[in-house]
């Protein structure tokens, strides 16, 4: 059986569901991720590299973990999905490999994304989706500031494992950016 087998869903959860939405009635916490980097590259290449799938190859998923199977049609609309396969050490565990998707809901090149994600259960179906935002703003002529946003987490250990996962992703990104920026144009 191959890695992280293509899911037979056609469609992903809602984003917000009736029992979340009651439980904030309730007084319950909703949980956001909120992540601010730099990168020392223009902003059309850090959009280019979250938008083509040959460099989310590259850097999607933490250390330790490579992304196969990427797949990404980047229009509103479009799904997205990868899985991740360890290859080294991430926290001193074992991971099987972990499947990914989601729908893109809005691009405006270079300035913001908006897409869903879903981690794929053991039976191939998607787990409860957040909904990830991301802006990149130009403040210097080679010089990008990244802010990025996901909600709404379950709990605080779901936000503060992907806090870990996408600061490592991030860091391989970086890596991407200035290996890119080395390589002549055509």
């Amino acid at each position: 059986m191959s890695a992280c087998p293509r899911t037979l869903a056609t469609r992903l959860t809602a984003s917000i569901d009736a029992g979340l939405l009651s439980a904030v009635g309730g007084g319950a916490q909703l949980h956001e991720l909120s992540i601010t980097r730099f990168f020392d590259a223009p902003r059309d290449k850090v959009y280019e590299a979250f938008t083509s799938p040959q460099h989310a190859r590259k850097w999607a998923g933490p250390r330790g973990f490579t992304a196969i199977n990427v797949e990404q049609d980047a229009r509103p609309g479009g799904k997205w999905r990868l899985c991740l396969h360890q290859t080294g050490d991430w926290k001193g565990g074992t991971y099987a490999d972990l499947g990914q998707g989601g729908v893109f809901k809005e691009l405006v090149p270079p300035e913001r994304l908006v897409y869903t994600f879903a981690w794929e259960s053991e039976s191939g179906l998607p787990t409860r989706e957040t909904e990830i935002t991301i802006r990149f703003t130009e403040v210097e002529a080679n010089r990008t500031k990244m802010e990025f946003h996901q909600a709404f987490f379950a709990t605080p250990a779901q936000r503060n494992g992907h806090n870990e996962g996408w600061s490592s992703s991030f860091d391989r990104l970086d890596d991407l950016l200035k290996e890119m920026l080395q390589q002549p144009s055509a």
